[in-house]
């Protein structure tokens, strides 16, 4: 029996090449928590989430001081038990935000950790549905100084050229005519049968601005509206989807499996994008995706993608991995040792190596880090 000796955190941050703008802020650095967890007879599992474009050393003190003290010397297969174990000593410090994103990051290392130490990749560990490939969309269309609707539609039209048969782009910063203009020449660009899915990230602040700029939307058969609102404002989120053709997704900044629950019983989602870096682990991600299964709702998680394409070859619910083709704006991949493949038809190639399939690259982490392992 293996007995987890050591939980240790580090902060990385790692700056955008140039500003980079969503609707409501504009971000010029990552920051990201990593995790390194090791058992008393040499196994090693690693986890991570993202902190945000500042803070990131928030989210690290809370592993060190609030959940490796909980960690350390558990049995490394007692994976939900410790869960369970954190989860009730983080009750008066936060269910949510950094200190769950901290939570996620520990029990992604316990899930990899134990599926090296089965000497089997995640998705096979954690009882796979895929045969080695999963659907994703490329994703991107990031607002940028001086990028022009005819440099967007290029962007779209150069993941389509990938073998990618869906794509996705930010709105909510331009006025709904500008937006309108955007996504028509992506609609033309890419062409008919192409999925364009729209990122608001959280643009608006009640339905009647937000009905006013999907109308002008509608006509380019948008696949979803995501993020139309903020994340706590549920009642909008289903009040918009009774009001329009568009589905209304979100859940990507959503942590526990009762705060879902609340979005999947308003059907103020038509597809979950939980990410398991932020609600709570990959012991949170598989209880969320079953029960927005038995409301016949899809998962298609929000970013890491190097993280997500596991949970996607194991959940049977799951529609898409999102995948960033380009590493400017969402940096993560450049802190591993290894890339995904994509295949010509644009599906991603699920790793067979053990655990995650990566490890940190202690090369570049030494370049970009706040603090040392500790």
């Amino acid at each position: 029996m293996s007995t987890i000796r050591s939980v240790e955190a580090r902060t990385v941050v790692l700056p955008l090449a140039s500003s980079t703008s969503f609707a409501r802020r504009t971000i010029n650095e990552r920051h990201y928590t990593l995790v390194r967890v090791r058992t008393e007879d040499g196994a090693e599992g690693i986890g991570f989430c993202y902190a945000g474009s500042f803070g990131g050393e928030v989210v690290t003190l809370a592993v060190r001081a609030l959940l490796a003290p909980v960690v350390v010397a558990q049995p490394a297969y007692r994976t939900k038990g410790i869960w369970e174990d954190a989860y009730q000593e983080l009750l008066l410090h936060g269910r949510s935000g950094s200190v769950m994103r901290a939570l996620s990051a520990i029990d992604i290392a316990l899930w990899d950790l134990n599926a090296r130490q089965a000497g089997v990749p995640l998705w096979h560990y954690l009882g796979a549905v895929s045969s080695g490939t999963v659907p994703a969309y490329a994703s991107g269309g990031y607002y940028a100084q001086g990028k022009s609707p005819r440099d967007l539609a290029a962007e779209m039209e150069s993941y389509v050229a990938l073998g990618f048969r869906a794509v996705k782009l930010k709105i909510g910063r331009a006025t709904p005519e500008e937006d309108a203009e955007r996504v028509r020449r992506v609609r033309e660009a890419v062409g008919p049968d192409v999925l364009v899915m729209l990122d608001a990230n959280n643009a608006w602040r009640d339905l009647p601005t937000a009905l006013h700029a999907l109308r002008r939307l509608e006509p380019y058969d948008p696949y979803w509206i995501e993020e139309p609102f903020s994340p706590d404002d549920i009642d909008n989120h289903a009040r918009l989807a009774r009001s329009t053709h568009i589905p209304v997704v979100t859940g990507e900044i959503e942590a526990g499996r009762w705060q879902h629950l609340r979005l999947l019983r308003a059907g103020a989602s038509a597809v979950l994008q939980t990410d398991a870096a932020v609600c709570g682990g990959i012991t949170e991600y598989q209880r969320i995706a079953s029960t927005a299964d038995s409301f016949g709702i899809p998962m298609a998680p929000h970013w890491f993608h190097d993280l997500h394409v596991h949970l996607v070859a194991a959940t049977p619910n799951a529609q898409f991995v999102e995948f960033f083709p380009d590493d400017s704006v969402f940096n993560f991949s450049r802190l591993i040792d290894s890339r995904l493949r994509v295949t010509d038809d644009g599906e991603l190639v699920v790793p067979t190596d053990s655990g995650l399939g990566f490890a940190f690259d202690a090369g570049v982490l030494d370049g970009c880090a706040r603090d040392d392992w500790s």
